[in-house]
């Protein structure tokens, strides 16, 4: 996945072109853990202005005890 810099992996930075035509890309982030949990996180994302708490899928059950799961797919423009 990454080369290691002792193997003499060259690093290419994109022109000023290209990053401002890159398209954003989704990132998916899952929260995991009891429910009181999972909605304190969102709420702390939103008071840091990361994410809307409406933009987060409802609490999941996961299938283990008191567990639940929510999922937010973002969008970040890669610079």
């Amino acid at each position: 996945m990454f080369i290691p810099s002792s193997q003499g992996a060259a690093a290419s930075t994109p022109s000023p072109t290209e990053n401002s035509t890159a398209q954003p890309k989704p990132v998916r982030h899952m929260l995991i853990g009891t429910a009181p949990a999972v909605l304190a996180t969102i709420k702390h994302l939103h008071n840091l202005r990361y994410a809307e708490p409406t933009d987060w899928s409802h609490p999941m059950p996961t299938g283990r005890p008191n567990e639940v799961m929510a999922i937010l797919t973002k969008r970040v423009r890669i610079e």
